[in-house]
């Protein structure tokens, strides 16, 4: 008989069936032991009954323990009593491999389940986030592939900042010095103007200082660059990104959300268009309804975000944040030279930040200025600047941060629940 999923066997309802997976729960008496067998897609409850094995069976089905590996042969029946609403009742079983005692208890330390992540990963919680990842990701290649977009990997060494030089990993290059990849942007706007429409999933890396529940230094970012286009499609598309992402979620993890305990009713309200307030906007908001004075020119921490998106219940775009607090690369707002051309977006429910784009400096001159407003040497970015000089247009991207989105959806307590093996500043391993 083939084996098929768990969940394959649920929807077939009845019948005899055959199922191989992992001891999720174990429990028995002298006559009957129950096993709940996990895989992938689900849960069962396995019916051993004595009456059916020689004793000798009967004393290899007693020792089976926890995660232990089976191959079970049995007939489905419906019972309401059961955790998924149907039972096998077993004819036939083989033990792959007879677990030794499991290290995960009820009620242990967060820190000690990170540190056995390679054991915990299991977990019904894990698998269904992990699922949702997986959801996540093949949304933003569909959004974008479907607008014809091409995919395009970066390098992952390189020789210059894109975020400021105090995030930046050094490593050693043969005999040279170079760094992990904060983004790719500086290399797609190299790369538009051949293909003119590409994006990407990949690691970036950032060394901040920080032990918050936001911040990994290892993280994945799907990021944009588009030829031609320019601040108001940007956010446009930025929005249209995030209501497809949780359409997909929502239309394939549905029961993923429910093991999660997550409100669908709150992702359910994610319709475009999200409102749009600007950086000055949120400080006038901040000071009369929050009674929270920020000086202008300050940016937005954590706890400022959080007092801002208690009165929405769906993303909100900040636009025109300060030039002078922006990365050299995003260009002055003609109408309002003090501001520039960028967005933040952030998550309801105290997410925070989940996208950051902007327009981008084509103005040679300014970007040599900022370079060295920031403490750069202009040289080490001539390869970027030649985009300047050779046929430059207007043209825009943004980063969306896929663990932050993650996280929302989930509605998670810790970003590195939103990653199989999180790398912090005090975390590297297993």
């Amino acid at each position: 008989m083939e084996f098929i999923s768990i969940q394959e066997a649920i929807k077939q309802g009845k019948g005899k069936v055959a199922l191989r997976g992992w001891v999720y729960r174990e429990r028995g008496s002298n006559a009957l032991k129950f096993v709940v067998l996990r895989d992938s897609s689900n849960i069962i409850q396995c019916v051993f009954e004595k009456e059916k094995f020689s004793d000798e069976e009967w004393k290899s089905i007693d020792k089976i323990s926890i995660e232990s590996s089976l191959k079970i042969w049995g007939e489905l029946k419906k019972d309401e009593r059961a955790p998924t609403g149907y039972e096998l009742h077993v004819d036939k079983f083989k033990i792959q491999q007879l677990a030794e005692k499991f290290p995960i208890t009820k009620d242990q330390s967060a820190e000690f389940l990170f540190d056995v992540r390679h054991l915990a990963i299991r977990s019904r919680k894990l698998t269904a986030v992990m699922k949702i990842r997986s959801t996540v990701f093949g949304a933003i290649q569909e959004f974008f592939r479907s607008r014809s977009y091409y995919e395009m990997a970066p390098p992952i060494f390189t020789p210059n900042a894109c975020e400021g030089g105090s995030t930046l990993f050094e490593v050693k290059y043969y005999k040279e010095k170079v760094y992990l990849t904060q983004s790719w942007q500086l290399y797609a706007e190299a790369a538009i103007f051949a293909l003119e429409k590409i994006f990407c999933i990949s690691p970036c890396f950032r060394s901040e200082k920080s032990k918050t529940t936001r911040h990994l230094s290892e993280f994945w970012m799907a990021e944009v660059e588009t030829a031609w286009m320019e601040f108001p499609e940007l956010q446009k598309q930025a929005e249209d990104l995030i209501a497809h992402i949780v359409k997909k979620v929502l239309e394939f993890n549905k029961e993923d959300l429910k093991i999660l305990e997550r409100d669908i009713s709150k992702l359910e309200k994610i319709k475009t268009p999200f409102p749009r307030m600007t950086y000055a906007e949120v400080l006038k908001l901040l000071k009369e309804k929050e009674k929270v004075s920020i000086d202008w020119g300050k940016d937005l921490r954590t706890i400022e975000e959080d007092l801002i998106m208690k009165r929405f219940d769906r993303p909100l775009i900040v636009t025109n944040y300060p030039k002078d607090i922006m990365a050299f690369y995003k260009p002055k707002d003609p109408k309002d030279p003090k501001t520039a051309l960028c967005m933040d977006i952030l998550a309801p429910e105290g997410y925070g930040e989940i996208i950051g784009g902007s327009q981008r400096d084509i103005d040679l001159e300014e970007l040599k200025k900022s370079l060295k407003k920031e403490g750069e040497k202009v040289s080490n970015y001539e390869w970027y600047l030649d985009a300047r000089r050779y046929g430059s247009i207007p043209h825009s991207g943004f980063g969306l941060g896929v663990e932050r989105v993650v996280s929302w959806i989930c509605g998670l307590d810790n970003i590195k629940d939103a990653i199989p093996f999180p790398r912090t500043m005090l975390r590297f391993k297993p």
